[in-house]
């Protein structure tokens, strides 16, 4: 890692710890006490991890999606909320560059650095478009949007909106300071409460038609094999988050085990001396959950790999190798949320009763990562995957909430 290039990535990777060092120390107190993160948000502006994936010629960090992807992992496995945020952010401020035309997005993300903007919002394909009507100096956006995340501290919005008569989905910005926009309520949701995630109303905001960034239609043909890269880059972030907040538990549960008495011991007609590392029951539990999280990890860094390697191919992206990185992505989400599920639903086992002390706050893990798991179930991925396999079939472009 003696270029420059190598040399940046360690940098950020070093800030993105020292971010999560300092998030951890006060994890559980922030989680429970679910105020809106403006704080939170402060921190990763002050450190610069908000512009990581912006070119440095136009004042961003020069990273690319692998820094980005260990970035959001890292600070999930502190805080998973927060590394949710994070990662929408990556995924939501590079759009411009999947949809827009070149020198619009340049535009857009040298404003973005000049402002620092955090970025929230959302353009799943199942959240029905707002209404863009056109204007004499642009569009007024109406509607409501039933899930954004980040909404109540955004900068910027980027949502899903369609022309009445037109129907055609439209990925576009929104400045959150306009009037006749109302951020509302996340709901009573059990996990992520610092992800300042929710619903959202536009009666009338104005949009330039420059903020208009293009299609996001996953009609045959309408996109770029390059702009369909979007949806990879999308799974990938969730896959990357539910894998920090289970490095998160799995770390935590490890020191908790080696302080406490093991949990299986009393019903042992054989005891075993020495402490929890000892202890069969819990070095096999361990080592299930372990591989668990290094299997869906390595299948992680392959789908990354793949996607970086289409990035750099820009337009000359073809669409068969476009289906197989998106392929490749869905099969590392749902490994990754098999994992997760499975480990922040069983590690507590190897602590025993005390992991139910809400002091230790350890349930915040399972509950982080089954909020996002609910959002985003796995069956849909794992149909892409035997469908491809089967039958060769690409894929329909479909973005993540």
């Amino acid at each position: 890692m003696t270029t420059e290039t190598g040399t940046r990535c360690v940098d950020w990777l070093h800030t993105a710890r020292e971010l999560a060092d300092d998030l951890a120390t006060d994890a559980v107190e922030r989680e429970q006490a679910g105020k809106p993160p403006l704080d939170e948000v402060a921190r990763l502006r002050e450190s610069g991890l908000l512009t990581l994936l912006v070119p440095a010629e136009r004042g961003g960090g020069g990273a690319d999606w692998r820094t980005a992807y260990t970035v959001v992992r890292t600070i999930a496995a502190a805080d998973g909320a927060i590394g949710h945020l994070l990662g929408s952010h990556y995924f939501l401020s590079f759009c411009a560059r999947f949809f827009a035309c070149p020198d619009r997005a340049a535009r857009i993300e040298r404003a973005f650095t000049a402002g620092e903007w955090y970025w929230g919002g959302g353009i799943a394909s199942q959240e029905p478009p707002l209404m863009l009507t056109p204007t004499a100096n642009g569009y007024l956006l109406d509607g409501h949007q039933r899930y954004g995340s980040g909404v109540g501290v955004a900068d910027r919005l980027v949502v899903r909106a369609a022309v009445p008569g037109i129907g055609e989905p439209l990925a576009v910005l929104v400045d959150p300071a306009h009037p006749g926009l109302v951020s509302g309520s996340g709901g009573d949701t059990f996990g992520q409460r610092l992800a300042a995630a929710g619903d959202v109303g536009f009666d009338a905001v104005p949009v330039a038609a420059d903020d208009v960034l293009g299609s996001l239609s996953s009609d045959e043909g309408a996109l770029s094999p390059f702009a369909g890269l979007a949806a990879p880059t999308a799974r990938l972030v969730s896959a990357h988050f539910c894998l920090g907040v289970a490095e998160g538990l799995l770390g935590e549960v490890r020191e908790h085990g080696r302080a406490v008495r093991s949990p299986w011991q009393p019903f042992s007609p054989h005891p075993w001396p020495g402490h929890p590392p000892q202890d069969p029951y819990v070095l096999t539990a361990f080592g299930e959950l372990a591989v668990g999280a290094r299997a869906a990890s390595a299948l992680a860094d392959q789908a990354v790999d793949a996607l970086n390697r289409g990035l750099a191919r820009g337009e000359d992206l073809d669409d068969e190798e476009c289906a197989e990185i998106a392929v490749l992505a869905s099969a590392a989400e749902a490994a990754a949320s098999r994992a997760a599920q499975e480990i922040t639903a069983r590690a507590l086992d190897a602590v025993g009763a005390p992991a139910a002390f809400a002091r230790h706050g350890l349930d915040r893990f399972w509950r982080d990562t089954r909020t996002h798991t609910l959002r985003e179930p796995i069956a849909h991925r794992l149909r892409e995957v035997g469908d491809y396999f089967l039958n060769g079939a690409h894929p329909p472009f479909s973005l993540p909430a």
